[in-house]
């Protein structure tokens, strides 16, 4: 039986069966390559990783209609207020985003990415999205439910973990 190492700690710990240890290396490799990923598409578009958090978010949001005030970017991204009004007036500074009244409440203003701003994050991205979607079209409609499925119970098992507790 093979050792996977624990992508926290670095020790490591014995996976019940042999797929299971290619499985998990599968998997911590691609995290591996896509904090790299990451880390590329920050330098390239000069920005930190919750500006480029806030400006995916606001891109998303755009596309869905979805209005966007600093209060619910704050709660999406898990900052308070000040800490998410100073990355507002950063990446406004920058032309990324742009502030407007808020359409159903005076108190608020409503924040969008700039056209400039999701053109820049599409072709800085776009390469990569589109090599995705081909390797998905690749599975057949069980195989990609059987991925599905392994990712939503992945993504469960790192969801679930107690930081109090863990030790």
């Amino acid at each position: 039986m093979e050792n996977v190492p624990s992508p926290s700690e670095g020790v490591a710990e014995p996976v019940i069966t042999p797929h299971a240890d290619e499985v998990i290396a599968s998997l911590l490799e691609y995290r591996a390559a896509e904090q790299a990923m990451s880390v590329r598409t920050r330098d390239a578009l000069h920005m930190g990783t919750r500006d480029l958090q806030a400006l995916r978010f606001l891109i998303k949001a755009e596309s869905e209609q979805r209005i966007v005030s600093g209060r619910v970017l704050a709660d999406h991204l898990g900052m308070t207020s000040a800490s998410v009004t100073a990355l507002l007036d950063r990446l406004t500074k920058s032309g990324h985003v742009q502030r407007t009244p808020h359409p159903t409440n005076r108190r608020s203003n409503m924040v969008t990415a700039t056209v400039g701003s999701e053109d820049e994050v599409r072709q800085t991205l776009g390469g990569m999205h589109a090599r995705m979607i081909d390797a998905v079209k690749a599975l057949g409609p069980e195989d990609a439910a059987l991925v599905r499925e392994f990712l939503e119970s992945m993504t469960a098992a790192v969801d679930s973990v107690d930081v109090v507790n863990a030790t």
